[in-house]
């Protein structure tokens, strides 16, 4: 079996892309496996690696004034994940990366994702989707932070993406969110 074939089924679903293209793009992915709570990237340094999915989960998720965690965003199969300002910018990340479950992963490097924007026009147009849907998501999570309460905030993600709720502790289910265990716990127990 490919060992990119998740992969190569995700591109073609989201880019139109030829043979050629599409296996210079291969080329530059790395399979690797991480263990559940192993770190991918420490806040403080630069993100010079994206992440594609294959099996498992990756969470990104920084310290709030007050001490807190707060996951940002949540990867599952099929999914990319970076801290993306980092690996936009080359600046120290301000958010750790970590897998929350044993996880398969294709990993590309900074240098060989901006190489292929330049080489593949289609790698570009990956990219802008990638881009505009990272916008996307992040808006609606901070919109719904302040116009949903909690438990609206609940519903819309059981409704969105049940696996987040279904797979993960409810620790990371709450700090995604932006609410406490307790409210969590109290939330649930009157569904």
């Amino acid at each position: 079996m490919n060992i990119h074939q998740e992969l190569t089924l995700y591109l073609h679903k989201n880019i139109q892309i030829n043979g050629g293209d599409l296996d210079q793009i291969l080329s530059c992915f790395q399979s690797i496996k991480v263990r559940k709570n192993e770190i991918l990237l420490e806040e403080g340094k630069v993100s010079q690696h994206n992440y594609f999915v294959k099996k498992g989960c990756l969470r990104i998720f920084y310290i709030n004034p007050e001490g807190k965690e707060r996951t940002r965003y949540i990867a599952f199969e099929n999914q990319f994940a970076t801290a993306l300002v980092s690996f936009i910018t080359k600046e120290p990340a301000q958010e750790t990366i970590q897998a929350v479950e044993d996880s398969e992963l294709l990993m590309i490097s900074h240098q060989d994702f901006r190489q292929l924007m330049e080489m593949v026009p289609a790698w570009k147009d990956f990219y802008n989707l990638y881009l505009e849907k990272a916008y996307v998501n992040n808006s609606k999570r901070l919109l719904s932070f302040s116009t949903l309460d909690a438990g609206e905030r609940y519903q819309q993600l059981f409704q969105i993406n049940p696996d987040i709720v279904k797979r993960l502790p409810n620790k990371i289910v709450a700090s995604y969110i932006n609410i406490s265990q307790e409210t969590l716990s109290r939330i649930k127990s009157k569904i």
